[in-house]
């Protein structure tokens, strides 16, 4: 897969590779022979997957007059040849068996194998008030309350609905998400899942709990624990989506393929796991974010947890019970217990930390530090080293 870099403020970028579709189509017909019967057939297959690879590159090639130029002869070739736009592709490897519902297999992902310094896969991730974990592993801290686009592109959709989890402050916490699996070639019909606060199902809005023809599941979804924890995973595009409910919230973690991240239109680039939080939406003031006074958490009418109450001593013990290493989960774990009182926010951050082990491709990555400069950590992370202060000068005074 292309490679990934930052540029300004660190927006995804990748080259346009209408050459190498280029040169595939002219490797799948060159040898063709048009006095055959099968002539046609074949060179429209090759068509096909000439017009696959432009448009996967619809985005990065958007300002290449080369690009345009080849969508244009593929029109006009459809046209004289009387190709269908739906059918069969030709392979950009005729020795390998290629199927178009399995990711592993296209020849995007193969050519990318044996990697460099870009992994092949990004990983993303939301949790607790809300913690994001963006596809660039920049961690941020947001308050976003209402509808927000996790991702938005040509293959997926995925939205969460944040509520205010403490009166008083401006955190706020999922209770909602919508992921649109969009149509895909015969891999899949579009398919909709929804869940909500005790309400995490095992299967789509339509009852199903697969997509696909026949056997092949190129999408399905399994429930590893009852209403609690479920699976996607969507084979056609590489994708693996975990969905938990833990307390009265949901966390999110997704892994996705670059390319699939990368497959959106100028006016859908308000995706959180692309670019991040707004900076109206940051809770963190230039790293910094507002913490409560220690020990005075008062009940709230009507929370759903108002007996709970930890001081800066109890929350950094609750939470070094589920994580040992003091990286960014366990102080967004000492954040949310401070903020909310909610204990069910240690398990949030564990299980979110387990997610990232499970999917993030890169196990160097695993563990962001409050006193990192490097690996992935923007600036929102400065957070962390200003609790870290914050928490030395009231131990002083404890």
């Amino acid at each position: 897969l292309p490679s990934v870099s930052c540029l300004g403020d660190g927006q995804l970028q990748t080259p346009c590779r209408i050459q190498k579709c280029t040169t595939d189509f002219v490797s799948l017909t060159s040898h063709l022979n048009s006095a055959l019967e099968s002539f046609n057939l074949e060179f429209c297959k090759a068509l096909r997957a000439y017009s696959a690879c432009t448009y996967r590159n619809s985005k990065v090639c958007r300002g290449n007059l080369v690009y345009h130029s080849a969508v244009l002869g593929i029109s006009d070739l459809m046209s004289q040849r009387n190709c269908s736009k739906d059918g069969p592709t030709s392979s950009s490897n005729p020795e390998v068996t290629q199927d178009p519902c399995n990711y592993s297999g296209h020849p995007e992902a193969r050519e990318h194998q044996g990697g460099e310094k870009t992994p092949t896969y990004l990983f993303c991730g939301l949790f607790g008030d809300p913690h994001l974990r963006t596809f660039k592993d920049h961690f941020q801290t947001c308050k976003v309350e209402g509808a927000w686009p996790l991702i938005d592109n040509n293959y997926l959709s995925v939205q969460v609905t944040n509520v205010p989890v403490v009166a008083g402050s401006s955190a706020t916490a999922t209770n909602k998400i919508t992921i649109i699996f969009k149509s895909y070639q015969h891999c899949t019909d579009q398919k909709v899942y929804q869940a909500v606060t005790d309400d995490l199902p095992a299967a789509f809005v339509d009852g199903t709990t697969s997509g696909g023809d026949g056997n092949t599941k190129s999408l399905q979804i399994v429930e590893k624990v009852s209403g609690k924890y479920v699976e996607m995973h969507a084979s056609y595009i590489g994708t693996t989506v975990y969905i938990r409910q833990l307390g009265h919230y949901l966390t999110l973690a997704i892994r996705m393929p670059q390319e699939v991240v990368m497959a959106y239109e100028e006016s859908q680039d308000l995706q959180l796991c692309v670019n991040g939080c707004p900076s109206s939406e940051r809770i963190d003031d230039s790293g910094h974010l507002p913490l409560p006074v220690m020990g005075h958490l008062l009940p709230q009418r009507g929370s759903a947890h108002p007996q709970s109450v930890y001081t800066l001593e109890t929350a950094t013990t609750k939470c070094h019970e589920k994580m040992l290493l003091k990286d960014i989960y366990f102080y967004s774990c000492v954040f949310d217990l401070l903020t909310t009182g909610d204990a069910n926010f240690t398990a949030a951050a564990h299980s979110a930390l387990q997610d990232v082990e499970s999917l993030h491709p890169r196990k160097e990555h695993w563990h962001i530090f409050p006193n990192s400069e490097g690996g992935g950590v923007d600036k929102g992370n400065k957070f962390f080293v200003g609790l870290g202060l914050v928490c030395l000068i009231l131990v002083s005074f404890l």
